[in-house]
């Protein structure tokens, strides 16, 4: 069988552009860092880099929702701690209105301490976030969540709904809290029965019975009170569970996302070592190429006639 000089030539040809082709490829991942400078190179590998960096894009948005929670939880705890440590001083108070020497004067004077005290207790109850809306209030943001009623009472204005925002791939938690969990009734029996009073009700029902040396009011409001400060030490507890939570999960995605970028790296990442020893066996190839069909093309019968 005899092979054509133009047959050979575009043989050689062919081949030598399929080595520049290559070269230029190798060069390209030196060049950019990158396995793949375009998805036709491996449209497998290209597909699960894309998978990977939508996986990372929502690791960083799960980061940012829990900064953002996070902030809202130490707001809130800020708030509940001030007011219990109010309600502190309204026990003090509370136990002193009730000794049996004090007269109506001195009644008098802690009465005017405890109603400086609920506009402070009123004060944390209706605290804003950062965005202006109210934290105690359940969904009705913004709404104040405790204020006047019709009958002149304080009363809880905002719902008992909570809202859930995603922190991770089937993990939620809830970014509000109902003030009337917070700030929370009592149960009174009334004689007939028992009946649900709220938390500034008690405090008023207080006030009234310091001012009217009414020492079985007194007496009651005082097992009232610490049921008051029972309820607002429960919801520290609960906000430092989801404070708790929180730093968990975001240690678990820092994990996740080192993990996904690992990946990542070593399906897109050059390998600067492979990639310049293929580089180098690529040129030598190229020049054992051009320096092969440099002396064939020279060839001819004529040559061995002479």
């Amino acid at each position: 069988m005899s092979i054509s000089t133009r047959y050979a030539f575009d043989q050689a040809s062919q081949q030598m552009s399929e080595l520049q082709t290559r070269i230029a490829k190798t060069q390209n991942q030196l060049a950019t860092g990158m396995q793949i400078s375009k998805p036709s190179d491996d449209p497998e590998k290209v597909v699960a880099i894309q998978r990977l960096q939508s996986a990372i894009v929502r690791q960083d948005s799960y980061t940012s929702t829990l900064a953002t929670v996070g902030d809202r939880l130490a707001a809130e705890e800020g708030s509940v701690r001030g007011a219990s440590e109010v309600m502190s001083r309204v026990k003090e108070l509370a136990v002193q209105a009730a000794n049996g020497t004090l007269g109506p004067a001195d009644r008098a004077n802690i009465a005017a301490e405890l109603d400086s005290l609920k506009s402070d207790l009123l004060a944390f109850a209706g605290s804003r976030d950062i965005d202006g809306n109210y934290m105690f209030s359940g969904t009705r943001s913004s709404q104040q969540p405790f204020a006047a009623g019709p009958a002149g009472g304080t009363e809880y204005r905002g719902d008992q709904s909570r809202i859930n925002v995603s922190i991770g791939e089937q993990r939620l938690i809830a970014v509000n809290r109902p003030g009337s969990q917070v700030f929370s009734s009592v149960a009174r029996n009334n004689g007939a029965g028992a009946v649900g009073v709220g938390f500034f009700q008690v405090l008023d029902d207080l006030t009234t019975a310091v001012r009217a040396s009414d020492q079985p009011g007194m007496q009651r409001s005082l097992d009232e009170v610490d049921q008051l400060q029972t309820g607002l030490s429960h919801a520290l507890a609960q906000i430092g569970a989801d404070q708790n939570t929180i730093s968990s999960q975001k240690i678990r995605i820092d994990e996740t996302k080192l993990r996904l970028q690992t990946t990542l790296s070593t399906l897109s990442d050059s390998d600067y070592t492979a990639a310049i020893t293929q580089l180098q066996k690529e040129t030598l190839s190229l020049q054992a190429a051009q320096s092969s069909f440099a002396k064939t093309s020279s060839l001819s019968l004529f040559n061995y006639l002479k």
